[in-house]
This record gives structure tokens, C-alpha cells and sequence, in this order.
């Protein structure tokens, strides 16, 4: 008899994502990611000191990045539930009040959709 599925994560993060995320918890002790869905920095994950960002009760954990704990606001993660985020790094200016500002990198999600085999593991069907 097999075991069932483990879940696909809902989010995971790419090489370069996970070493700048290992320099800042060098820098700044443990982080935790928050995706927003907000108006000064449009949809970008930003990464805070764990503690310096209060995580709301309609916030909803992912899972982990790097160790990192990965957030997102319930309404954000009802209409992205079917995706997977990725993590990226790429060059630009950061979200301002995310750790990675002043780098000229900054996080940026991915996403992709979930394969019906993976939606089922997550029991979305």
C-alpha cells in the first residue's frame, strides 16, 4: 500500500531568493515574509524583522522560505490560491520597508498554477 501525496508547498523560493534571504537573517536575525497586496509597494513580498511586523488573524501562513515564515492577507490568498508562489530575486530597488531596500535587488513573487494532481493533495478538489 503507498502512502497519499504529500502537498505540493504553496510557496517555495529560487537559489538566489534563499541567499539573500541567508545574508539578511545574518544581518537581522529571524525574518518572516508578508505578500502585499498593498498600495505603496503593489504586490511584492516584504521581508521584516520577525517582531516588527504584526501578523493579523486574517493572515494566512504558506509556509516557509529559507526558514522564514511566508504570509499572506486571507483576501490576497483566496484569489491566489490555485497558484504556487516562487520567490525571486531580481535587480531594482526594494519594497520601502522591506529588509532587501537599498541593495538594488529586491524579492519579486511568481506564481504557476497548480496541477490538478497538486490541487487535489491540497484538497482544492
Amino acid at each position: 500500500m503507498t502512502a497519499p501525496p504529500l502537498p505540493v508547498p504553496r510557496v517555495i523560493a529560487t537559489e538566489a531568493a534563499l541567499d539573500l534571504i541567508a545574508v539578511l537573517q545574518g544581518e537581522h536575525g529571524p525574518v518572516l515574509f508578508h505578500q502585499s497586496g498593498g498600495c505603496c509597494d503593489g504586490s511584492s513580498p516584504m521581508c521584516y524583522r520577525q517582531g516588527e511586523f504584526a501578523v493579523g488573524e486574517e493572515d494566512v501562513l504558506l509556509g516557509e522560505v529559507g526558514g522564514a515564515p511566508f504570509y499572506i492577507s486571507r483576501p490576497q490568498f483566496e484569489y491566489w490560491k490555485h497558484t504556487q508562489l516562487i520567490i525571486d530575486v531580481v535587480a531594482g530597488r526594494g519594497g520601502m520597508f522591506s529588509l532587501e531596500n537599498g541593495r538594488e535587488l529586491r524579492f519579486l513573487t511568481r506564481s504557476r498554477l497548480f496541477t490538478d494532481g497538486e490541487a487535489a493533495t491540497l484538497g482544492m478538489c
